[in-house]
């Protein structure tokens, strides 16, 4: 890659923002994936710029979260990513006077950040967002959700940048919400920010429930190994882990990518796995479902590179 689009994002993003050769495995929890050529982490304001300047050098460029749902290649990504993390965390809160409150929060706020203000501030609704390892960006993108709640509940609207350049406010009837999809992909648009509507609750039950979640993950889900949570949608009328389990690929491993015994709707990082293993292991579990129940299992899992 040229080192003129290096020094161009330095001028917009500062030189302690933009990194050569950054190995992948350091943003995303799968803890695999080769080095991007560039990786920028922007400021809100120094996105637009950031994003033109790719345009404009035809360089390809791929603009992430928290990395909780991407499998990156080896071989590493081509051309710019961009994160959208600490950088641009801000989350604020308002007051409606109606028993409700605003939280608007910048895209690469975490989930778990935005779910301890709210519970400090007695509101409630969010509490089934607390313990999803991703950004706010990256949940409205893939609408996430966990024990019966999801974004599309709370979401008011999104402040966006489209792929021309402007900002635009989309209000949530707008994106196409449904499970675990959005049109923010189709329609090129990134994230900057997101504003939830949550109601006045009782602090004590809104932290008991998230207690009471926190163990269902701990004791159900196997938190203690890199992985990107659920590694399969849930087909419909079945759960991808049954049919896994059923299908005999408790604990199947392909070098160090495993099934999780714990969980098998997970794939693990068991032992430094490749991107390569956890992507073989996911085609295997996908033929042998398939064989055994006619049903093919669609990845939840993003990959991004060349495998």
């Amino acid at each position: 890659m040229e080192l003129s689009i290096y020094q161009t994002l330095c001028e917009i993003a500062g030189e302690k923002n933009v990194f050569c050769n950054e190995p992948m495995s350091r943003h995303t929890t799968f803890r695999v994936g080769g080095p991007a050529e560039i990786l920028v982490t922007p400021e809100a304001k120094d996105l637009p710029a950031v994003m033109e300047c790719c345009r404009r050098q035809q360089v390809p460029c791929l603009v992430i979260g928290n990395g909780s749902n991407l499998l990156c290649a080896d071989a590493g990504v081509e051309g710019v990513v961009v994160e959208i993390g600490k950088q641009m965390a801000e989350i604020s809160i308002t007051e409606n006077g109606q028993g409700t409150c605003e939280i608007t929060a910048q895209a690469g706020a975490l989930l778990s950040a935005i779910a301890s203000q709210a519970a400090a501030m007695e509101l409630t609704g969010f509490e089934f967002a607390a313990g999803i390892p991703g950004s706010i960006g990256g949940a409205l993108v893939m609408n996430a959700g966990a024990y019966g709640g999801e974004m599309k509940d709370v979401l008011v609207e999104a402040d966006v940048l489209t792929p021309e350049g402007e900002i635009r406010t989309i209000p949530a009837s707008g994106l196409d919400l449904s499970y675990r999809h959005s049109n923010i992909p189709e329609k090129g648009y990134i994230v900057l920010s997101a504003k939830l509507l949550l109601k006045k609750g009782v602090k004590a039950e809104i932290l008991k429930r998230m207690e009471e979640l926190k163990e269902q993950r701990v004791s159900k889900q196997p938190l203690e190994y890199p992985s990107a949570g659920s590694t399969f949608k849930r087909p419909q009328g079945y759960f991808a882990g049954k049919l896994i389990d059923d299908a005999g690929l408790r604990g199947y491993t392909c070098g160090g990518a495993q099934v999780s015994e714990k969980h098998c709707g997970f794939v693990i990082n068991r032992d430094h796995a490749t991107a390569e293993d956890v992507r073989t292991l996911m085609s295997r579990v996908q033929q042998i479902v398939l064989e055994k129940y006619q049903i093919m299992l669609e990845p939840e899992v993003k990959f991004v590179g060349k495998f």
